[in-house]
């Protein structure tokens, strides 16, 4: 869409008002409005100037103002703002008129654009499979005197015990979720819904489903697409998810792990490489994979540690990182395995859709770094010939100790991640792609405002432990 086309379009509908809408560095999307008298072919062209200062882990006071450049193939009604038009932008520095280098879209451009620079491919396709959860209600607060959190979930199993208005006894049982069928499943109507404002808005969608999750997790699959459009869908996805929630009278997360002892949600990210039309991947390599496959499996797997950082960025990351909740927590590759940190689909036999799926990221990852390290990972295997090691088709979870000690983990905690970014993140300069100011800021601001703020304080089970010590 041009921006012509744009403003054709914005004629059409009857808009009212023009969206404008970008990402923040630690991956909230941010957004204000304009009249769309306002919206010019220029606008395209000359951008709109913010407060970069008022951002988080953006410009210092004296060099405040930032441009945002709307992108008209971006352009989409938003379903959920009557006479609305919402536009993608980018960031721009309002003198060198050059990209800014702390904007995550950038960030992932300059990624795909890195890669065509190599001659190794022209485009990579990624296709996220999101998961979150909705509830029926939230509630949760932390001062000097109280720390809690609620949860509220007609599906689960601790709800169907209770005398809760509109129990009908089918909630779903204890990580039983997995393709329930209504009435078990609550959120069918709401899915279809999401999938249908998903389509409205330009984001195709091969599926969805109920996920394990005793409460409310759901699942879509959403159609690769080159990196950047991924991204942007992603993006498009996530507010859209949200809106429906709340336009329903409940409440999503991307949270990865908001239930104890429960599965948590992830962002697999499907993976392939293509040039000039053909793919990459397809070969007669275990799991029908091509060399180049493999490779790309060795880069993943061996910044692994370091990619945490931006893929599973969260403290809460690390609750669902454990071993018996389908998650990846062994850095090894498998035909089929879902334990294992990279799979390698069973059900893609044609050339075209041969991938790998990478199953450590998680739904609270920044829509744009996270796709971007994962795909310069995958380069710097290729580059270098990374051999990503024998598969191990055994079930990760039931491996002896002695056994398991031999097989690579990912960290822990978000402070080792943090710790193996900085050890490891040379691979990710190359290109300018990220920068050592991204770095460090990243490394920063998780540090400072998640890290040792969660450290200092105490947590509601610990008076459990401890109170009457």
């Amino acid at each position: 869409m041009t921006p012509r086309e744009v403003l054709a379009l914005c004629r059409e509908r009857e808009i009212q008002a023009v969206d404008l809408r970008f990402m923040d560095f630690p991956g909230s999307q941010k957004h204000f409005t304009i009249p769309v008298t306002a919206l010019t072919e220029e606008s395209f062209e000359d951008g709109l100037g913010i407060s970069g200062s008022s951002l988080q882990g953006w410009q210092a006071i004296n060099e405040s103002d930032i441009l945002v450049v709307p992108q008209p193939e971006t352009a989409f009604v938003d379903p959920y703002r009557a006479g609305t038009l919402a536009i993608l932008a980018n960031i721009q520095d309002p003198i060198t008129r050059e990209d800014y280098a702390k904007d995550p879209r950038n960030v992932a451009r300059k990624a795909a654009h890195y890669m065509q620079s190599l001659g190794l491919a022209d485009e990579a396709r990624m296709g996220p499979r999101i998961e979150f959860f909705v509830f029926d209600g939230v509630d949760f607060g932390q001062n000097e005197l109280e720390a809690f959190y609620r949860l509220e979930s007609r599906e689960s199993p601790w709800q169907r015990n209770q005398s809760t208005p509109g129990n009908h006894g089918t909630g779903i049982r204890h990580r039983q979720g997995y393709l329930a069928v209504p009435p078990t499943d609550t959120l069918q109507e709401l899915r279809n819904q999401i999938l249908q404002s998903l389509t409205d808005c330009g984001v195709a969608v091969s599926g969805h489903h109920h996920g394990v999750a005793s409460a409310g997790q759901c699942k879509f699959d959403l159609v690769p697409e080159s990196l950047v459009t991924a991204a942007d869908h992603l993006v498009r996805a996530r507010y859209l998810v949200r809106n429906a929630a709340t336009a329903a009278g409940q409440s999503a997360t991307f949270m990865p792990k908001p239930i104890w002892n429960d599965n948590g949600s992830g962002l697999h990210l499907n993976l392939s490489l293509w040039k000039d039309g053909e793919p990459l991947f397809a070969g007669s390599g275990y799991g029908g994979l091509s060399q180049t496959a493999m490779h790309a499996m060795g880069g993943i797997l061996a910044h692994a540690p370091a990619l945490s950082a931006f893929c599973c960025p969260t403290t809460n990351s690390y609750k669902r990182l454990v071993a018996g909740f389908d998650a990846p927590v062994n850095l090894t590759y498998s035909y089929r395995n879902r334990s294992a940190a990279i799979r390698i689909p069973v059900h893609a036999v044609r050339p075209e859709n041969k991938r790998f799926e990478f199953r450590c990221p998680d739904s609270s990852a920044n829509a744009y770094l996270a796709p971007a390290a994962v795909l310069m990972a995958a380069l710097d295997g290729i580059q270098n010939q990374i051999d990503p090691g024998p598969p191990l088709d055994k079930d990760l979870y039931d491996l002896q100790p002695e056994e398991l000690s031999e097989v690579p983990r990912l960290p822990g905690s978000l402070g080792d991640a943090l710790q193996a970014l900085h050890d490891d993140h040379e691979f990710l300069l190359r290109g300018d792609v990220f920068t050592e100011d991204v770095i460090d800021t990243w490394r920063w601001y998780k540090t400072e405002h998640e890290v040792d703020a969660i450290r200092q304080r105490p947590h509601p089970f610990e008076f459990s432990l401890y109170y009457d010590v």
